[in-house]
């Protein structure tokens, strides 16, 4: 019972951790946050 709860666990914790991780990526690759993730970069440039 053990073995089997724990194969189930670690094959969800992969899934779950991958589809995270595609996510995030489609997140940060998004056209429109291009500019967004530009203006964060410059932001220590900047002289207020």
């Amino acid at each position: 019972m053990y073995e089997q709860a724990a194969n189930f666990a670690q094959t969800f914790g992969l899934v779950y951790f991958v589809l995270l991780f595609l996510a995030v990526l489609v997140y940060t690759l998004w056209p429109s946050n291009g500019q967004r993730f530009d203006d964060a970069a410059n932001m220590p440039l900047r002289e207020d």
